[in-house]
């Protein structure tokens, strides 16, 4: 998994990595890369070895996802700029965008023992 933290607060995702380098998780498996959020995004989507990607920011951005990912058959999610509640019924796709969030990721976290 590659994940793109928040430009505005990228150190929390950095937290998160501390936390995954001191548990089993085997190395490589989580990836996060900080930077300009357009240029990671357009580089992931044309990338050939990604075979999806989960994007929420601009329609731009959304609209840019979709049509680099076409021309290497990748599975895309994109909200198109718009805000979902992911508990509300009346948002459309909103449980769906949850089931694809939580379909295959794991976390382990370290305690003491």
């Amino acid at each position: 998994m590659v994940a793109i933290p928040s430009e505005t607060a990228p150190l929390s995702a950095t937290d998160l990595y501390q936390v995954l380098e001191t548990s089993d998780v085997p190395n490589g498996v989580i990836n996060i890369i900080t930077g300009d959020k357009e240029e990671l995004t357009k580089v992931l989507a044309n990338h050939d070895d990604v075979d999806g990607l989960w994007y929420f920011g601009s329609k731009e951005g959304s609209s840019l996802v979709q049509n680099a990912a076409a021309e290497n058959m990748k599975r895309t999610w994109v909200n198109f700029g718009k805000n979902r509640d992911w508990f509300n019924p009346k948002h459309v796709n909103a449980q769906d965008f949850l089931r694809h969030a939580t379909e295959i990721k794991n976390i382990w976290v370290p305690y003491g023992e």
